[in-house]
């Protein structure tokens, strides 16, 4: 019998406040354990909750961009669990009344339009972080760090809908682009600020009803969601071929293993004892409100790339270089200074992405403005400059901030165009490399590249291209006659 997964994803995402949801607090990262907390966010006796706006506004952003229904009215909810890192004993979430319903989320890939439903969206509080490791006692003791304890959280929930493993870890990717192009996450996922829980089960081929699921928990990869995924359809598979029954339940992913593992049974919603938070008043939020924030939102990510194949006549693969390297604005900005896209893009996810990676966090795209650019691929262009003095000078335009023109003239880096010069350059080639020479006039052409790299060679690759070609051939041929 053949099986179909079903899988669905439960994305948690830090919202980008600067301080927690419910107190003022910092949000930041980098702070000594347990520097970042308050009576509040520490649940003492007597300490109240107070709901932050930014936290309220992004997480309207969040849900209007994934073509939710925002709620006028929502509520907080207490979902009771014991876990040492929780110091309430509960955390302060959503449940029946969530902040936005009914979205999908809805992107192109490959040519094929993909929609994935959107259950709800909600708030909620983070947790603190256990730390298992790092100290000398380590083996016995686990330590309790709060400062993520109250930092504010979206959960979005989709739909069952995805049927595979490479579907599951792609639409996990386009969530990402989302949040993080309307700028209510950063999408750092391993610094756990965006997390992904699948719920996966398997089932017969056409039939309607669902499987038993399981939950792998707490995924901060694209590549270890996949892969997490592949090994439970696996083993759900193996399991019901066997006859045996899959058991609900909770599995963590082994990245070391290749596995997953089993870590509890999984709850379900009456195990929370979830009821109204009694400290908190509904969230109510204006229709004008709502209609103010979706007037902010900015081109979303699939809207920009189906733009950019249709207006620069690039294609997914290319704008997803460009979405890589977070190039865009800068291919735009030189593409319409330059007026040729294609030679645009061919320099900045080359040239520019290369300086890029070389530089890492170092790397300032305002050393070579977007114009300057432009005007240096206008001198290759015109055959001022070959494609090598082009590079040699992007890379002195990038540590001296001078214009390409200027480099062009004082470094002598001006394309030879001259016929003799050219010529009394080839001959000499010709005279150095006498095998290669008789190789190509045996038939062998595939040498003439390599003479012409020699003829580039002893030009300090300043010798215009298309002439050695021409001048080379016409000398090779003349000596076959």
């Amino acid at each position: 019998m053949e099986y179909e997964p079903v899988i669905g994803l439960e994305i948690h995402a830090q919202l980008l406040t600067t301080t927690k949801i419910f107190c003022g607090c910092s949000t930041a990262v980098e702070a000594p354990p347990n520097s970042h907390v308050c009576p509040v966010c520490l649940g003492l006796p007597g300490a109240l909750p107070v709901l932050n706006r930014k936290a309220v506004d992004d997480a309207i952003a969040a849900a209007l961009a994934l073509n939710c229904t925002v709620q006028e009215r929502s509520i907080f909810a207490r979902k009771n669990y014991f876990y040492p890192d929780l110091p309430k004993g509960y955390q302060i979430s959503q449940y029946e009344q969530p902040l936005a319903t009914d979205g999908s989320l809805e992107y192109t890939a490959g040519g094929v339009a993909k929609r994935v439903g959107i259950i709800r969206v909600h708030m909620e509080e983070d947790a603190g972080k256990s730390m298992h490791e790092g100290f000398p006692d380590s083996h016995r003791k686990t330590y309790l760090d709060f400062n993520r304890s109250g930092v504010p959280l979206i959960e979005i929930v989709t739909h069952p809908d995805l049927r595979s493993a490479a579907d599951a870890a792609e639409c996990f990717r386009r969530l990402r682009q989302i949040l993080t192009a309307v700028g209510v996450n950063d999408g750092n996922m391993e610094e756990g600020s965006l997390r992904c829980d699948a719920n996966v089960s398997v089932r017969p081929v056409g039939s309607p009803r669902l499987g038993v699921k399981t939950e792998v928990k707490n995924l901060n990869s694209f590549r270890f969601l996949e892969k997490a995924l592949e090994y439970e359809i696996e083993r759900q598979i193996r399991v019901v071929s066997e006859g045996g029954r899959v058991i609900q339940e909770t599995r963590l992913w082994d990245p070391d293993a290749r596995e997953t593992v089993s870590m509890r049974s999984k709850e379900e919603a009456h195990d929370y004892r979830y009821f109204p938070e009694p400290d908190l008043p509904p969230v109510v939020v204006s229709r004008e409100r709502i209609e103010a924030l979706r007037a902010t939102l900015p081109e979303l990510p699939d809207a920009r790339r189906q733009r950019l194949m249709a207006v620069y006549h690039v294609s997914e693969r290319d704008v997803a270089a460009l979405e890589g390297n977070n190039l865009i604005p800068y291919f735009e900005q030189t593409a319409r200074a330059l007026g040729q896209p294609k030679a645009a893009f061919n320099w900045v996810s080359g040239e520019l992405a290369r300086k890029m990676n070389e530089l890492g966090a170092a790397f300032d795209p305002a050393r070579v403005p977007a114009e300057a650019l432009a005007a240096l691929i206008r001198l290759v262009e015109r055959g001022a400059i070959s494609n090598s003095a082009a590079k040699e000078a992007f890379h002195k335009m990038y540590e001296s901030g001078r214009r390409a023109e200027e480099i062009v003239r004082d470094e002598g880096l001006a394309q030879i165009d001259d016929r003799e010069a050219l010529a009394a350059a080839i001959n000499a080639v010709v005279k150095s490399h006498p095998d290669a020479v008789e190789q190509y006039r045996k038939g062998k052409t595939g040498t003439f590249g390599f003479l012409v790299g020699q003829v580039m060679k002893s030009t300090s690759g300043k010798a215009n291209p298309r002439l050695v070609n021409e001048l080379l051939r016409a000398e090779l041929d003349a000596g076959t006659t």
